[in-house]
């Protein structure tokens, strides 16, 4: 379905004789944003592509709920990628005054016509926490109002165009984000045979050496005192299903406890969920799964009656240390088969793969303990600073999301390497 879509665009492309071209959404005070800035003269300079700016704001609406909680955490997960891919981040100590922050935006209004040279350089000053490089860009400029036009233009651009947030990459019909999805672009313009013949594109295969990460063969003695390992899941996320068995797979290779902490969904916790941007993440998790290797297509929706049998299934799966098979026969069915876990049959079906007794399982579901364990598990989950699925804790260390599993393994490695580069 996917190359016959891209088929499709690209004949029309050829057809209106339009050049190839890739639009970018940058925040300038969106951390991601600043990452795949870092990336994008590398884009222009490696591809045969038109490249298209666009500096937006995001509101804090249905698409971004919590966005306070969101941006601290934003920070601090940008800060832990930037150190990995060796780019330098805001040192608090030198913050541009807030301020600042209208007077630039007002500049590159005014200078929209020379993108991206004057974008890109204020979006580097601001988050490489360079305040006298923005002092001295604004002296002297009065706010016109020309930044919240600018804003407003480009925002109404984005919607328009199907998405809602920033550090956004769009080409072809499809949405990439940041950096973490920079390579799927990456692997389609190559297959189009768009790359220039002298360029290298070293700079696109540090990040892909940077999150590839290996597991021991054997648990490191290190690890024997470390926390459990905690992940934070909801049965109606197709990220916390995708990420379930790769975080087995690093519990076992650190010999780590593994506690899997269900939640209701965001809307069983009274957070929005736009159709816009469940529609983006049932694309992006499709792709995610394709890559992962993990069985992913056919969707049946547990909202509400599903989900609520399936918290108390899980209850009575982990009593009898069934609760991986569980989560993953669940995930499967709900994400891959369309089975329809609301149902008498389609529960069965799932814990009937994974060993347990019908008759309890009906049992089990007459139960309400499970709401106690939810509530319990979300007020855990707030307190690790963050609200969506799925979050993975051990100790201090938080990370949010499937694509962060690497970051949770280096954080390991840290955590057992003997100073010489060493697991013991």
């Amino acid at each position: 379905m996917q190359t016959l879509r891209r088929r499709v665009l690209e004949t029309k492309r050829r057809l209106l004789r339009r050049p190839h071209t890739v639009s970018v959404f940058l925040e300038l005070d969106d951390p991601y944003s600043y990452l795949l800035a870092c990336y994008l003269p590398a884009l222009a300079d490696c591809y045969k592509v038109q490249v298209r700016y666009f500096l937006t704001e995001i509101a804090s609406d249905d698409n971004r709920p919590r966005a306070d909680m969101l941006a601290a955490y934003a920070e601090q997960d940008c800060r832990r990628v930037a150190a990995e891919l060796g780019l330098p981040f805001l040192d608090r100590g030198n913050a541009p005054p807030v301020e600042y922050r209208r007077a630039i935006i007002d500049v590159l209004a005014r200078d929209s016509g020379s993108f991206p040279g004057p974008l890109l350089e204020a979006i580097s000053m601001y988050w490489r926490g360079d305040s006298e490089g923005m002092a001295r860009r604004v002296a002297g400029e009065r706010l016109t109002g020309a930044g919240e036009k600018l804003l407003a233009s480009n925002q109404k651009r984005l919607s328009g165009m199907g998405h809602y947030n920033s550090a956004m990459l769009h080409y072809g019909g499809e949405w990439y984000w940041g950096v973490d999805r920079l390579h799927y672009l990456t692997e389609r313009l190559d297959e189009l045979g768009l790359r220039r013949e002298t360029a290298s594109g070293s700079a696109f295969a540090s990040i892909r050496l940077a999150m590839q990460v290996s597991l021991p063969v054997t648990p490191p003695a290190a690890a024997k005192g470390l926390p459990p390992l905690e992940y934070f899941h909801s049965f109606r996320s197709p990220y916390s299903y995708l990420g379930l068995q790769r975080v087995f797979e690093i519990a076992d290779a650190f010999s780590l406890e593994l506690r899997i902490r269900p939640v209701l969904p965001m809307i069983g916790r009274g957070l929005p969920l736009p159709n816009r941007k469940l529609r983006y993440i049932g694309e992006d998790a499709s792709r995610e799964g394709r890559r992962l290797g993990v069985p992913f297509g056919e969707f049946a929706d547990p909202a509400g009656r599903g989900v609520e049998r399936c918290m108390a299934v899980f209850c009575y799966a982990l009593a009898e240390k069934r609760e991986r098979d569980f989560v993953i026969n669940a995930g499967k069915a709900i994400w891959a088969s369309g089975t329809d876990v609301a149902s008498d049959k389609g529960m069965r079906k799932v814990t009937g793969r994974t060993g347990l007794f019908w008759p309890e399982v009906l049992a089990a579901m007459q139960h309400e303990e499970w709401r106690s364990m939810a509530e319990a598990n979300r007020e855990s989950m707030d307190e690790t600073g963050t609200w969506g699925v799925p979050t993975i804790r051990l100790g201090d260390f938080v990370v949010w999301g499937q694509d962060r599993c690497w970051l949770l393994v280096r954080h390991l490695e840290e955590l057992c390497d003997t100073g010489e580069g060493i697991l013991i």
